[in-house]
C-alpha cells in the first residue's frame, strides 16, 4: 500500500471510532428522565475522558498524514506518528480498563436488571460499547501498517551523487621557470 493511502486510512480508522464514541455520547444524554443512576454519571465522565484521548490521538494522525503528502517529511511524519502511537495507547488503555471493563459492562446490566425504565437504555450502552472493540482493534493494525511503511520508506532513502569533470589548466611558462634555476 502507498505511503499516503496507508496514512489516511488509520485517519479514516480513528474517525470510525470517534463516530462510535459519539454514538455512545448521544446514547448517554438519553437516559430515563426523572432518574438518577450513579453508573450512568460514571460512563458519561469516562466518555469524555477517552474522546479527548482519542481527539489527541487523531490529531497525531492527522499531521503525520499531512508528513506523507508532497513534498514527504519522513521526520515529521515519524514524530507526528509517534505521537499518535503514545496517544493510542493511553486511549486503549482507557477503553480496556475503565468503558469495556468486566466490571462496568456488569454494572450496567445490574441496572438494566434492577430498574425496568433504564434497562433499554444499559443494553444499548453495552452494544454500542461492543461495537467500538472491532473499530479498535482495525485501528490498531492500521497505526502498525503505518510504522511499517514508514520503516519501508525510510529504508529506501536513496542518496543522488552528481560528479562533474572539471579539466585543470596548465599554462606553460618559460622554459627556465619550468625547470627551475641550477645556475647560482
Amino acid at each position: 500500500m502507498a505511503l499516503e493511502s496507508t496514512f489516511r486510512h488509520l485517519a479514516c480508522c480513528l474517525h470510525r471510532l470517534h463516530d462510535a464514541l459519539n454514538a455512545i455520547e448521544v446514547t448517554l444524554g438519553d437516559k430515563p428522565p426523572n432518574d438518577e443512576a450513579a453508573v450512568a454519571d460514571g460512563i458519561e465522565r469516562l466518555v469524555l475522558d477517552i474522546m479527548g484521548t482519542l481527539h489527541d490521538t487523531r490529531q497525531g494522525a492527522l499531521n503525520a498524514q499531512a508528513a506523507v503528502g508532497r513534498p514527504v517529511d519522513l521526520d515529521m511524519a515519524r514524530r507526528a506518528l509517534a505521537t499518535c502511537n503514545g496517544s493510542f495507547h493511553d486511549f486503549e488503555q482507557q477503553f480496556a480498563s475503565g468503558l469495556a471493563s468486566y466490571q462496568q459492562l456488569k454494572e450496567l446490566a445490574r441496572l438494566g436488571s434492577a430498574r425496568r425504565a433504564w434497562q433499554p437504555w444499559s443494553a444499548t450502552v453495552s452494544q454500542e460499547i461492543e461495537q467500538c472493540q472491532p473499530l479498535l482493534h482495525e485501528a490498531s493494525m492500521a497505526l502498525a501498517e503505518c510504522w511499517q511503511e514508514l520503516a519501508e520508506h525510510s529504508g529506501q532513502t536513496s542518496i543522488s551523487i552528481r560528479t562533474e569533470s572539471l579539466g585543470q589548466k596548465i599554462l606553460a611558462k618559460g622554459a627556465h621557470e619550468a625547470v627551475g634555476s641550477s645556475s647560482s
